[in-house]
């Protein structure tokens, strides 16, 4: 079993590193974590706030062009219970350049709003408590 107290890192490639950066940033009030520049021909930015286990990475390959996700099944999902904080945290994505998309899985558009980046990954914010 992975012990409680690890990190997790959620690792995405970009075409658009700066740009997904502070989109993400300052949407959901992240804090730069780690840049990297040319590290083994990857640059990167680890985002994320520092008494949360979890972290955002965007990494570019140099020379590589990744293009737009392949579908819209590839999303995040933040659970917030109080809809004040929801609907602000909804006028933030959009602020600061997400796209507001239906989502493919009806699940989703019940209590939430899937917006979509500048690379076609989606992060769908619930307006409830997450529950197993």
């Amino acid at each position: 079993m992975i012990p409680r107290d690890s990190t997790l890192r959620v690792v995405r490639p970009t075409d658009n590193l700066k740009k997904i950066a502070l989109m993400y940033s300052k949407a959901l009030g992240f804090e730069m974590v780690k840049q990297f520049d040319d590290h083994d021909g990857f640059d990167g930015v680890v985002l994320g706030h520092p008494k949360h286990a979890y972290h955002l990475e965007f990494t570019h390959q140099r020379g590589v062009t990744v293009g737009q996700a392949s579908n819209s099944g590839h999303q995040l999902v933040f659970y917030i219970a109080c809809s004040r904080e929801w609907e602000r945290a909804c006028r933030s994505m959009i602020d600061e350049g997400f796209s507001v998309v239906e989502n493919n899985n009806p699940y989703w558009e019940g209590v939430g709003k899937t917006f979509q980046d500048v690379d076609g990954y989606c992060l769908v914010l619930q307006n409830r408590d997450w529950a197993l």
